[in-house]
């Protein structure tokens, strides 16, 4: 991956949506640092991240985390843990996996290193004996070959 000028943080790119105040915005960055490393690879200016939740601190509340990158499709994870700690933790990780698989989708299918690899040495000696055997006469051939 070529290196970014101006990396994307979570940090720099975190929104606080519903049920958030500005408040839990450092709290939730911290959480969140270690997609750093994976948001790493796109521009600040190109990314953006909002985490928001729905009845927050009763039985049913939902935890959702959207992340939008420049180029490439909208990635909303959720969670359901009644722990909001989890449930941010939850959200999270599902965000790097998602990523991940996003990531590994846009790469080439084949690996250049392995079509470089030379062929195993009994197909060389093959190849070697067959340009070896003299060309065959024509004037030899059978009359089902001909």
């Amino acid at each position: 991956m070529s290196a970014v000028a101006n990396p994307a943080t979570v940090a720099e790119c975190l929104r606080v949506g519903a049920g958030f105040s500005q408040g839990d915005r450092n709290w939730i960055a911290e959480q969140f640092a270690t997609l750093d490393a994976r948001l790493a690879g796109f521009h600040a200016d190109a990314t953006e991240l909002e985490v928001s939740v729905k009845d927050r601190e009763a039985r049913g509340q939902k935890v959702t985390l959207e992340c939008w990158i420049a180029g490439r499709q909208k990635i909303v994870t959720t969670s359901a843990e009644e722990d909001l700690h989890a449930a941010l933790n939850d959200v999270r990780d599902d965000l790097r996996r998602k990523l991940n698989d996003a990531k590994t989708r846009q790469e080439p299918r084949h690996n250049k290193h392995l079509r470089d690899v030379p062929p195993p040495q009994s197909e060389l000696d093959l190849a070697d004996d067959q340009e070896q055997l003299p060309a065959a006469d024509p004037s030899r051939a059978d009359a089902e070959t001909v």
